[in-house]
């Protein structure tokens, strides 16, 4: 069996029982950064057989790991977090699932999401978009095909980037509510809560990893109903797909679309 184990972000404590046991049972241990997931190994005095797991051999070690899951438990862990998102771990799921081998995924500590719940954000729906791209123009297409959607916006940033992330957020997105975490569960743990046209001119710490919670869209448009109706019928579409459709591409109320369709 393999077993995908989240690590801490931080904060050695925040690791689950579970884990730990786990940890202790497997017979090898894939790791991000040996370097790294040693220092949690050794606090809790886990023995297991170290291996590296990483970007840049992700293909070549999945298939090698495949080939080890049949005499032997396995687990993969990253740097910090959870295995897979927006760390290494993607591609053997993919391969796992493609050969139809069974695995398991642990729960545990996760930056996204107690950055969304520091932030003050709306919780309820939200969009986990991670890192962007590394180079500005890149990164305001990215934010181009964001601005319009209502839900919280959940990014990752490099210390070394993060102006240059806020100033493009402020230019695209414009004025929105937004918070900024950095070192969470650590000891200099902060989380900026500011508007988009303020925080480019906070003092922030460029050390650490970041998490930005972006406010999602809450502008009104008034839309057309009607023409939004007539464009999608002229194309050959259904009346009730037309209206499936207008009513989740911008956002209006099911209803209101139906309404409006009778007339038609």
């Amino acid at each position: 069996m393999i077993y995908f184990c989240p690590t801490p972000i931080g904060n050695l404590g925040d690791i689950t029982i579970r884990t730990i046991e786990i940890l202790k049972s497997v017979d090898m241990i894939f790791a991000e950064d040996k370097r790294v997931t040693v220092k949690l190994l050794n606090h809790y005095d886990i023995k297991a057989e170290l291996r590296t797991y990483h970007k840049f051999n992700e293909s070549e070690m999945s298939a090698k790991i495949i080939e080890s899951i049949a005499d032997r438990d396995i687990a993969l862990v990253t740097d910090a977090g959870m295995p897979g998102i927006s760390d290494p771990g993607a591609i053997l799921v993919k391969k796992l699932i493609e050969e139809k081998i069974d695995f398991r995924v642990l729960p545990g500590a996760n930056a996204a999401l107690t950055a969304l719940v520091l932030s003050g954000l709306d919780t309820d729906h939200f969009t986990f978009y991670g890192f962007t791209s590394n180079k500005s123009s890149a990164r305001k297409k990215e934010f181009e095909s964001l601005k319009d959607l209502k839900f919280t916006l959940i990014f990752y940033e490099a210390p070394h980037r993060i102006k240059d992330f806020l100033q493009d957020v402020y230019e695209v997105f414009g004025e929105r509510k937004i918070s900024i975490s950095r070192e969470i569960t650590k000891v200099f743990e902060e989380t900026i809560r500011s508007t988009t046209s303020k925080v480019i001119d906070e003092d922030i710490t460029e050390k650490g990893e970041f998490v930005i919670c972006l406010e999602g869209n809450n502008e009104e448009k008034n839309y057309n109903i009607r023409k939004l109706l007539e464009e999608e019928l002229k194309k050959g579409v259904k009346k009730s797909q037309a209206v499936k459709e207008i009513s989740k591409k911008y956002n209006i109320p099911k209803n209101d679309v139906y309404k409006e369709s009778l007339d038609l």
